[in-house]
């Protein structure tokens, strides 16, 4: 190799298709995270702390290492920068590098690049000297490319090492992100900066395939500004570069005041989800990191860098020099970290295998290589690690939404997380009983003034859906007691030896939970089979119920064998639109008298035939049943039900844990069916998913059974 010391440095500007980017279509490819080379994002406490001091520091410590003689690569992206070109980071962090390659391995070959992908048009004239003319539209533009190119060093047996350096988004004025974007028309959307992002990394960590995988390769992603600065969309940074969630380094801050702004850009990061391997700041004489390795509880590394030179004119190498041990400590835990990530991300799904019970899952059909490793989730997404061939981690679209638990899109997935860090910081855990805080009666006002709008009066809670069930179980058959008189009579047959019992009224195909009084209100299924619930008698009468299809966009109704002959003359089977299923004025037609007599002669059995057995409590999935197969059962029939049992003094249980809070395009599924009930259970969606919560919702009536002046909660 030819001696390639300043060989070549050359600039190459090329500017075409400037377009406005938020009207221009861009193909996005599901997102996904290298994982076969160690990225991490470069965060600060504040503007103006060493971020890029840091970055370039980082690359001198790859790069410029003498324990190797491979051949090195280290990424530099800065996917958002203001005051360009006069403040660009990549620019310093490729100018610095190529002094110090020639002060500390003048004899190691380096080849750097610094490429500018995108930028405004008062940031591209600048880099141009000349205004674009009348051929070019207001907006964000490719630069495609600026570039500046630089070889170090001498030739020699030595491998090449690379530096490339890019700006992804850049702008003029140094201002605020936000602020820049929008004076020069050139705002983009966060969508738009993530996929730039990740094309980026997956060009340069994985382009040249095998050859790239053998090479060592180090990568830093820098944020702009502060934790939560916002970007060019306006969204805080924080929450901007989320969907990947690279490992975090966050440069603190050690001057007067930076052991609080350290701690409140850490928290912001912790409380997103970022992982942090480490803290490092300059030493301003104040001894901050005492403190903040106090805060920290030593479970995070806390470094300290020399003071910067103040003089403008120095060109830091002397700095650089000094600070390196520091930075080749730093990389190394960087290093440490990352080897530790993968190596826990590989050994999970066997220690899973090894310790976890699964619910619903029969372990001997699930192989190790089946078991799903979840990273993190960001909205309706998986952060979903994979093993196969190349190390990643992909977006998975989660379309069970955790078994139907999970509601809320990334913005509130936030808001969520920070209401849970202020009620736990503020109550941790207290008791219930006899005690009021305002968390739980804001929740229970809430409830009332939704979902139990208009009929409920009182609000149970409870930790899933299951025990909700068991709940109003207990509040219905209490309820059917006392409005029928058997109180004393329970009390005596009691006494004497003679057993009473109530049932459930309930359809075939419903599910209610997988604890033992909830299988019990469920017909038999795969969910009650002896193999998984030997105690299961099945304590009701199960009634088989009118389905409602869609065939040929014409909705149709699905009828069990015992209604058939009945309905074989009825015209009214079929309906052109979901409205007309809805509709109440179906509450005067044939099929419901058809409906009312079937009920009416099921219910007979149970009705006046001996004090020992009763139908105690109606107990319906509204509308749709969830587990049993996602069948939407004919709302007219559920209406009926309810009102039959009403009449007879039955209370009426409404299952909403799943049908509950829009999942059906109304808050609640009992207003499609028009007909309130007397107990409602909600759960899952409640709380997003974030933590087990349920509620039982009763009415006034149904409260006050229960009154009494013992709390054996029965009459004297």
């Amino acid at each position: 190799m030819p001696h390639l010391s300043h060989l070549f440095h050359c600039r190459r500007y090329h500017l075409k298709n400037f377009s406005t980017t938020t009207n221009t279509p861009v193909t996005r490819s599901p997102p996904y995270l290298p994982l076969s080379h160690p990225t991490f994002l470069i965060w600060a406490a504040n503007t103006s702390l060493g971020k890029t001091l840091v970055s370039a520091g980082l690359a001198a410590s790859f790069l410029l290492s003498e324990s190797s003689s491979d051949p090195r690569k280290f990424l530099y992206l800065k996917p958002i920068q203001t005051g360009f070109p006069s403040g660009s980071d990549s620019s310093f962090v490729f100018r610095k590098l190529s002094h110090l390659s020639l002060r500390r391995q003048p004899h190691s070959p380096l080849v750097s690049s610094n490429h500018v992908l995108r930028a405004s048009l008062p940031a591209a004239n600048s880099v141009l000297g000349y205004g674009c003319g009348t051929s070019c539209e207001r907006g964000m533009g490719n630069l495609g490319w600026y570039e500046e190119r630089r070889v170090e060093g001498e030739g020699g047996s030595g491998a090449v090492s690379e530096l490339v350096c890019k700006t992804l988004y850049a702008w003029r004025e140094a201002v605020s992100p936000h602020l820049a974007a929008e004076r020069e028309s050139g705002v983009v959307e966060d969508a738009v900066v993530m996929d730039t992002l990740h094309k980026c990394l997956r060009l340069e960590l994985e382009g040249d395939g095998d050859a790239r995988k053998k090479m060592d390769v180090f990568c830093v992603v820098e944020s702009a500004g502060g934790v939560a600065s916002p970007g060019p969309s306006g969204s805080l940074q924080c929450d901007l570069y989320r969907p990947l969630r690279l490992p975090a380094i966050l440069v603190g801050d050690g001057r007067l005041g930076g052991i609080s702004g350290t701690i409140s850009a850490y928290e912001s990061l912790k409380l997103r989800g970022y992982d942090i391997a480490a803290v490092v700041f300059e030493d301003h004489g104040l001894v901050n990191e005492v403190p903040l390795l106090s805060y920290l509880r030593n479970r995070v590394p806390v470094l300290v860098l020399p003071p910067v030179p103040e003089d403008l004119s120095n060109d830091l190498m002397e700095w650089f020099e000094e600070s390196r041990g520091v930075f080749d400590s730093l990389k190394e835990k960087m290093l440490s970290a990352y080897s530790e990530r993968i190596k826990r991300l590989h050994g999970m799904p066997k220690k899973a295998g090894e310790v976890f019970w699964w619910p619903f899952t029969q372990h001997k059909l699930v192989p190790e290589g089946a078991v799903t490793v979840i990273d993190s989730r960001y909205g309706e997404n998986f952060a979903v690690f994979k093993a196969h061939n190349n190390e990643f981690i992909t977006q998975q679209f989660d379309a069970c939404a955790s078994w139907w638990t999970q509601g809320p899109d990334a913005n509130l997935q936030t808001e969520l997380a920070r209401d849970m860090g202020y009620a736990a910081a503020r109550f941790g855990h207290v008791m219930f009983p006899e005690n009021v805080y305002e968390p739980a009666l804001e929740c229970a006002e809430l409830l009332l003034e939704g979902v139990g709008k208009g009929w409920a009066s009182r609000a149970y809670f409870s930790d899933n859906g299951s025990t909700a069930i068991e709940i109003a179980l207990k509040m219905a058959f209490r309820k059917f007691s006392f409005d029928h008189g058997l109180l004393s009579d329970f009390q005596k047959d009691n006494m004497a030896g003679r057993g009473v019992e109530l049932m459930v009224l309930a359809l075939r195909g419903s599910y209610h939970g997988d604890t033992l009084g909830a299988m019990e209100a469920q017909a038999p299924s795969s969910y009650t089979g002896f193999l998984q619930q030997p105690w299961y008698t099945g304590r009701g009468l199960f009634l088989d119920p009118p389905t409602v299809y869609m065939r040929n966009s014409i909705w149709n109704l699905a009828l069990p064998e015992g209604f058939r002959f009945k309905t074989s003359k009825l015209e009214n089977i079929a309906f052109n639109s979901r409205d007309d299923i809805f509709h109440k004025r179906r509450d005067g037609s044939d099929l419901a008298e058809i409906y009312s007599s079937y009920i009416s002669k099921q219910l007979s059995q149970y009705s006046g035939s001996g004090r020992f057995n009763h139908i105690g409590a109606l107990i319906l999935e509204p509308v749709i049943q969830g587990a049993g197969g996602m069948h939407m059962v004919d709302p007219l029939f559920q209406r009926v039900l309810a009102n039959e049992c009403r009449r007879k003094r039955i209370p009426v249980i409404f299952d909403e844990v799943f049908t509950g809070f829009w999942r059906l395009g109304k808050e609640t599924a009992a207003e499609l069916l028009c007909c309130a009930p007397d107990i409602a259970c909600f759960g899952k969606l409640m709380t997003g998913g974030v933590i087990p919560l349920a509620t039982t919702l009763a009415t006034n009536a149904v409260f006050t059974s229960f009154l009494a002046d013992s709390k054996q909660l029965l009459n004297p």
